[in-house]
């Protein structure tokens, strides 16, 4: 697998971001997949979050790596549990202060899984948790929160950016802030290490 081109099959600009910040070399090649469409039947069909996250990221991988042979191909998916409701990514602002209320004072899930193609086969796959809790801020907080962090914010399913002004809404975070932003890194670094696609 030596010399094999890296693909990132998704349009995420964190995803994206936290790849070339490790100095990783990679094209993004963004999925067909109608991902709504398929989360729906997977719910319907009783699958957990976490199957239903390992299935999305190996679904995208599949699908750019049919067109891609010899690429390694890096699909992720990243699903939201609280309270056991699923939570799906925002379309608007109304969507964005519902989620963000129904969050607010609680503790929730992410699952960040990602899965490793090649010629259309899935050759690895990996997924972590992490459990963060949200303080119980003020409406004038949301307010202001809103305001300055959409649009950009809701390419993320808790309408957050840890890394950023998100942060400030949470009061206790246990996990790898990889996986709350969207992939579990330094796993795929090693895979990628151990595949020949990066120097060991």
């Amino acid at each position: 697998m030596k010399d094999a081109p890296i693909i990132l099959a998704s349009g995420s600009s964190s995803r994206r971001l936290m790849l070339e910040a490790a100095g990783v070399a990679f094209t993004s090649v963004p999925s067909g997949i109608d991902e709504d469409a398929l989360k729906e039947a997977m719910v319907v069909d009783g699958m957990t979050p976490g199957e239903i996250a390992d299935a999305l990221a190996e679904a995208k991988a599949l699908d750019v790596s049919a067109r891609h042979p010899g690429a390694l191909v890096l699909g992720a998916d990243q699903v939201l549990v609280c309270r056991g409701r699923m939570f799906s990514k925002c379309m608007s602002e109304t969507e964005a202060r519902e989620t963000l209320s129904a969050l607010r004072g609680r503790q929730h899930e992410l699952i960040s899984a990602a899965v490793i193609a090649r010629d259309g086969k899935a050759v690895w796959r990996h997924s972590e948790n992490a459990f963060l809790t949200m303080r119980d801020f003020s409406e004038r907080f949301l307010d202001e929160y809103l305001g300055v962090e959409l649009p950009e914010a809701l390419g993320s399913v808790g309408v957050y950016r840890i890394e950023g002004r998100g942060a400030q809404l949470f009061s206790d975070v246990a996990g790898d802030q990889f996986c709350i932003r969207g992939l579990p890194l330094l796993a795929v670094l090693t895979a990628l290490r151990d595949m020949g696609a990066l120097p060991q």
